[in-house]
C-alpha cells in the first residue's frame, strides 16, 4: 500500500532570472513500512526532497499525495495541523529545546496535540525505553552526548505517532558507534512497529541499513534499488 506519492515535482530557484532546477520531473511513491535512504552528491537535490515531502517547501510543479491528501494543495495552516499528525522529522542538528527536559521535548509535540497528561507520560515513558534513555529524561539536552541527543529527536519525532519519519542526514554529527546504536534502534522500530523511515544521507552505513536506495543526480531519480522485496 502507497502512503505517499510524489509525481512530477519540479522545483526552481531564482526562476525570474536564471533558472536552476533542484529538482526536475521527480516521480517517486513510498509503501508503509520502507526503510529507505535518498542519496547522491551535495547539490543533488536530496535535502529539496524531503523538505517538499514533509510539507516544508513547495514544488514548483507536481504534487506530493500523503494517504490520498495533497499536501501541496494545502494552506500554511491546514500544513501545519498534517505535518503535526502525519509526519516526524529528525534532523542532523537534533533540534532540542535547550531548556526544556528530555521528557518535556518528547511530549511538547503531544501537548500541541492536546494530548492528555496520563497520555504524554505514558507515551514518552514507552519511547525512552525504546531508545534506551528513560534514565536521562529530567536531564536537559546539554548533559547528553550528541548520540543521546540524536535519540531524544527520534523518540520526539515518534511521539506523534506519525505515518513516518523523515531523517535529513541524522548520522552527520555522530560518531561510528553512536551511529550504529541510532541505526539499531531505528531499524528495531522500522521492523517492529512497522513505521516508514526515510533518509537523505552521504553516509555509506546508513546506505547499508536502507533497504531502498534512491540515487538522484542533478535533481533527477538515477537509480532506485530495492535490496529485497518484502520487509524482513
Amino acid at each position: 500500500m502507497n502512503i505517499i506519492e510524489i509525481s512530477g515535482v519540479t522545483k526552481m530557484y531564482d526562476a525570474k532570472t536564471l533558472p536552476v532546477h533542484a529538482l526536475n520531473g521527480i516521480d517517486i511513491s513510498f509503501q508503509e513500512g520502507e526503510f529507505a535512504a535518498i542519496v547522491g552528491p551535495s547539490g543533488s537535490g536530496k535535502t529539496t526532497l524531503l523538505n517538499i515531502l514533509g510539507g516544508l517547501d513547495n514544488p514548483s510543479e507536481g504534487d506530493v499525495l500523503i494517504n490520498g491528501v495533497s499536501i501541496t494543495g494545502l494552506n500554511e495552516r491546514k500544513k501545519t495541523l498534517f505535518r503535526l499528525n502525519n509526519i516526524g522529522f529528525v534532523f542532523q542538528s537534533y533540534n532540542l529545546i535547550p531548556v526544556y527536559t528530555v521528557k518535556e521535548n518528547i511530549e511538547f509535540i503531544m501537548q500541541l496535540q492536546g494530548k492528555s497528561k496520563i497520555e504524554r507520560e505514558k507515551r514518552t515513558n514507552e519511547l525512552l525505553e525504546a531508545v534506551g534513555l528513560i534514565d536521562k529524561k529530567d536531564k536537559r539536552p546539554n548533559k547528553l552526548s550528541g548520540g543521546q541527543q540524536q535519540r531524544v529527536a527520534v523518540a520526539r519525532a515518534l511521539a506523534s505517532k506519525p505515518k513516518f519519519i523523515l531523517a535529513d542526514e541524522p548520522t552527520a554529527n555522530l560518531d561510528s558507534k553512536s551511529t550504529e546504536n541510532l541505526l539499531d534502534i531505528m531499524e528495531k522500530l522500522n521492523k517492529e512497529e512497522n513505521i516508514t523511515f526515510i533518509f537523505s544521507t552521504h553516509d555509506a552505513r546508513v546506505m547499508k541499513k536502507a533497504r531502498r536506495i534512491i540515487t538522484i543526480e542533478d535533481g533527477k531519480v538515477i537509480e532506485d534499488i530495492s535490496k529485497e522485496k518484502t520487509k524482513l
